[in-house]
């Protein structure tokens, strides 16, 4: 980045590390932070809308859907995480591409299945082989993406079906004399009030949510963890930047950014837990009303 950086070998210490901390690779380490905070962004609205709808299937007078948000929501807490963050990227990409293969290569005859290989034909494959290094990466991302919602929403659908059954069940009740549908009941007095209740063990989920990021280097994602390791590791002479073994100080970069990530998520959430504790007859809000 800078002019004095064409000769490392001839700057010293402080204009060294000036020139290493700006390579294209340290930049591509401080990009993997964002990459984190936009996954988590992305991840938790849409395993909270899966939640809930995993939540409501669990309370529907229809039996089939029942059994699916019972489903959903038991059998994912009852399997090791990992498993699933595995499995999920696997299958989906794997199905998408034997449907791409159905669409594109219809006169396909050989088995997909060989061996430990799945083989498509060229144009199905997913992305394409010619397409740039982003496309490639930002699959990577959606795939892990989809992994993270599918573990956390069922997670997110136990606690809020925990959530709606705290929820004064005589409301409910008054609501239906007035004549209300169960729609409207849920719509108007179940959803608005249960979100207190949720807060919770939702603001657990988005902790744990924190924690699981450094997974994404198992998926393929070159995250933080990743650039962390790669990095850090020693350089020998061969290197243009040669270092010894840095990886402690890579890792401590990553601990006080986690813990900075946590501590102003607490922050975020107390305040949202009391701004929806006002008017709720739970202990917050009564101490919030005596206040």
């Amino acid at each position: 980045m800078f002019s004095y950086c064409a000769d490392p070998a001839s700057l010293d210490r402080l204009h060294w590390f000036a020139c290493y901390l700006t390579t294209a690779k340290q930049m591509m380490f401080y990009q993997s932070f964002l990459v984190v905070i936009v996954l988590m962004l992305i991840t938790a609205p849409i395993a909270l809308a899966a939640g809930l709808a995993g939540a409501l299937a669990g309370r529907s007078h229809v039996l089939p859907l029942r059994w699916i948000g019972w489903a959903y929501a038991n059998i994912v807490r009852g399997v090791p995480d990992i498993a699933f963050f595995l499995f999920v990227p696997i299958a989906l990409d794997q199905g998408i591409e034997y449907l791409r293969l159905k669409v594109k290569c219809p006169d396909w005859t050989e088995p997909v299945r060989q061996g430990n290989d799945f083989v498509v034909c060229a144009a199905a494959k997913m992305p394409l082989n010619s397409a740039p290094q982003y496309v490639h990466e930002l699959y990577g991302i959606a795939l892990a993406i989809a992994a993270y919602t599918f573990v956390f929403g069922a997670f997110g659908a136990n606690v809020l079906s925990g959530a709606m059954r705290a929820v004064p069940h005589a409301q409910l009740e008054t609501a239906e004399a007035y004549g209300m549908t169960r729609g409207q009941i849920t719509r108007r007095i179940l959803l608005p009030q249960m979100w207190v209740y949720a807060l919770p063990g939702l603001s657990n989920l988005w902790m744990i949510l924190i924690k699981a990021t450094p997974l994404l280097f198992l998926l393929g994602v070159e995250d933080v963890v990743y650039w962390a390791r790669e990095l850090g590791g020693s350089k020998t002479s061969a290197y243009t930047y040669a270092h010894p073994d840095w990886r402690l100080w890579y890792f401590l970069v990553l601990l006080v950014f986690y813990l900075l990530l946590t501590r102003v998520s607490e922050i975020a959430f107390a305040r949202l837990s009391r701004r929806l504790s006002r008017g709720q007859a739970t202990a917050a809000g009564m101490k919030e009303a005596r206040a």
